[in-house]
């Protein structure tokens, strides 16, 4: 059991360099000249940085697990550990493929804006939020100290609610009646498991 801490430290490195390398390289199509921002969604990200920032600077003992346990239940959380980091990579190349060249930073719209309802976003309305909460979540199990994770989290749930409401009063604008059907019918970042 002394390796697991390590495996699962290399595959949440891994993963973080995937998940920089689906923003870095994705490939922008022509046009998306923007007609609208909201630049209230720049706390949220602030504070999501925080909150990564967070999970990385408080780091435990080195390959050590984030509280004493027994072997099954390490093995267990490892496991878990590397799969929500695996599956938020996943994620978030399957939402940025779906948004092309609307994908932004900011909470913005550009010429001929499209409501994205298609790959991940027929499950979440917020599918990149997701993918970070999952890389968020993988990384405090992985490397921090136990009491960071809550907090982290709670940072991160705070700029997260900051960017879906500045994102999604763009898309209400902008759309209407289609995107109020989309948000009765889609939850906002947590998957539904089972349907009513």
């Amino acid at each position: 059991m002394r390796f697991l801490p390590a495996a699962i430290f290399a595959i949440t490195a891994a993963c973080w360099i995937g998940f920089g390398l689906v923003f870095l390289l994705r490939g922008k199509p022509a046009g998306g000249v923007e007609t609208k921002r909201e630049p209230a969604s720049r706390w949220g990200i602030l504070l999501q940085m925080i909150a990564f920032a967070l999970v990385w600077s408080a780091p435990r003992n080195p390959f050590t697990p984030i509280a004493l346990m027994p072997d099954w239940l390490q093995l267990s959380l490892g496991i878990l550990t590397a799969a929500v980091a695996i599956t938020a990579i996943w994620i978030s190349i399957a939402a940025v493929r779906a948004l092309g060249a609307q994908w932004a930073f900011d909470a913005r719209l550009i010429e001929g804006h499209k409501l994205i309802t298609q790959g991940p976003y027929r499950f979440v309305r917020n599918p990149i939020y997701l993918a970070m909460f999952g890389m968020i979540l993988s990384t405090g199990l992985a490397i921090s100290r136990w009491w960071v994770l809550p907090i982290a989290i709670t940072l991160f749930l705070i700029g997260n609610a900051i960017r879906i409401r500045s994102e999604e009063k763009l898309l209400r604008e902008s759309f209407g009646a289609e995107f109020e059907d989309y948000a009765r019918r889609v939850p906002a970042m947590l998957p539904r498991i089972f349907s009513s």
